[in-house]
């Protein structure tokens, strides 16, 4: 890894004191980079790394300070910038399958979000639909879909304003359950009296 002649190497006008000092901090700059890494492999990188930027930057280091602290946070910041930008890596990736995506459309009408709604959410939303009565089934429908107003679910259901609300949230929570037992996931409780239509 590191020897008294790579570091001598990086010597600008340093005194030999400061070289010496850096290298007793050797085995706790390594013990707290494997707290920060994955693998033994990636915390011998991150404090070569973590040298080679304090050797370059003693310039910048005032003499009489915490030494072993200003070791550990260049070695605290290179582990942060290397976690961001392997985030930010799995990210450009991501990128690159919605740009797949978007050229392989189906037609000139279906965009991607289409294509995911059609594909992944509409399947098992519309088995959880046809489920549930039809009275909390067109409630749901008629307020979540075609974005009527309560008034006018009453009149073209043909029932009081107080129903509707009644029959809405009904139908929501009935929903969710059926969405969630779908999953695998149904929660305690959630059967049998949503069923109740008024």
């Amino acid at each position: 890894m590191f020897s008294t002649d790579s570091v001598r190497r990086l010597r600008k006008d340093r005194p030999p004191a400061f070289d010496d000092e850096v290298l007793d901090h050797f085995g706790a700059l390594r013990t707290f980079s494997l707290r920060l890494s994955q693998s033994r492999t990636e915390a011998d990188d991150l404090v070569q790394d973590a040298y080679l930027h304090a050797l370059r930057a003693s310039d910048r280091f005032t003499p009489g300070t915490n030494l072993k602290a200003w070791l550990r946070t260049i070695l605290a910041n290179l582990a942060k910038n290397r976690r961001r930008d392997w985030v930010r890596s799995r990210v450009r990736a991501n990128e690159q399958e919605v740009a797949r995506a978007a050229e392989s459309r189906v037609s000139d009408e279906a965009s991607p979000e289409q294509r995911l709604l059609r594909e992944v959410v509409a399947p098992p939303l519309r088995t959880a639909l046809e489920s549930m009565p039809k009275t909390l089934r067109d409630a749901v429908w008629l307020r979540d879909v075609e974005e009527m107003s309560y008034a006018d679910m009453a009149r073209r259901l043909r029932v009081p304003i107080g129903t509707v609300m009644s029959r809405i949230s009904r139908g929501r929570r009935l929903l969710h359950a059926r969405l969630l037992a779908l999953d695998g996931g149904a929660p305690n409780g959630e059967r049998g009296g949503a069923d109740d239509v008024s």
